[in-house]
């Protein structure tokens, strides 16, 4: 029997210049899909976000998808396929025209099959 869950990584989290979500452990899944759903973002905004995998919790390197950019409100999603014991993202919240960082008002979802 297949088993599924989503953690909810994010809620209602304002972010602004880099961040990393709380790490996941999933090595009982097969499958991961991230989801994004940008509740405000300001003008100019961009928010990078890179999946990050490790044996451990601890150790952390980049995984070799390119990583996801979100400069608009709504929901976006992608896939994390051959990963390891644990998965976060890391990220940054920029705003390239403007003296300081942008902000962005996020929930990060990871939805996790076996």
């Amino acid at each position: 029997m297949k088993q599924s869950f989503t953690a909810v990584l994010e809620r209602n989290t304002s972010l602004e210049g880099t961040f990393k979500t709380e790490p996941y452990e999933v090595a009982w899944a097969s499958e991961a899909r991230w989801f994004i759903n940008t509740l405000a973002i300001d003008a100019g905004t961009a928010v990078k976000a890179q999946v990050q995998v490790s044996p451990d919790g601890l150790n952390w390197c980049d995984i070799e998808d390119a990583p996801q950019t979100v400069s608009e409100t709504g929901t976006v999603s992608w896939t994390t396929s051959e990963f390891g014991g644990w998965l976060r993202l890391k990220g940054d919240v920029r705003n390239e025209g403007a003296a300081s960082n942008g902000r962005a008002k996020v929930q990060i979802y990871l939805a996790l099959k076996g």
